[in-house]
């Protein structure tokens, strides 16, 4: 999942891409490609999570971790949906497609936020902590922090405008 949606953002870096000598076209299909494996990925987690649950009679959706969870995968639902409309522009009447490019680059971002987060806080969960300790556990804390850096700045750096100087 991590993997999936972090270099389904990074296709579209310059710099940080695996893909940088693909065309425009190549990266938005490799992109859509990326990010539904991403959500495939996530669903069949969610599956997997809620089956082990019932066999084990435990409750759902009761940790931060499962909480933040669910709702990133419905936000990844509607960032999808967002980005069918950028992929079908002609259909969508109420924004233009600058703007709309726009929503799906500041939403996306705040869906890998919201992913990294639930990622940390599942390093928080008694089971991880049982598993891992020591020095692996503070480096399993810092690393998901890594990637998301560096997609943050991308963003920043190559869509948001620059500030003109004045002289």
């Amino acid at each position: 999942f991590c993997l999936c949606l972090t270099e389904a953002i990074l296709i579209f870096s310059p710099d940080s891409s695996l893909f940088y000598f693909c065309s425009h076209k190549v990266k938005v299909q490799l992109h859509w490609t990326a990010q539904m494996l991403a959500l495939v990925a996530a669903t069949v987690g969610l599956a997997f999570i809620i089956s082990s649950k019932n066999r084990s009679e435990l409750p759902h959706f009761v940790s931060w971790h499962s909480c933040l969870g669910l709702l990133t995968l419905l936000a990844m639902c509607g960032q999808i949906l967002c980005g069918l409309c950028l992929r079908f522009p002609r259909q969508l009447k109420f924004f233009s497609v600058a703007q709309l490019q726009l929503y799906h680059l500041m939403y996306g971002l705040v869906v890998y936020l919201s992913a990294t987060f639930t990622v940390v806080l599942g390093i928080y969960s008694d089971w991880f902590q049982a598993q891992v300790k020591g020095a692996a556990w503070y480096f399993c804390l810092v690393l998901p922090f890594c990637p998301a850096l560096v997609i943050m700045n991308q963003t920043i750096r190559t869509h948001v405008p620059k500030k003109r100087e004045c002289i």
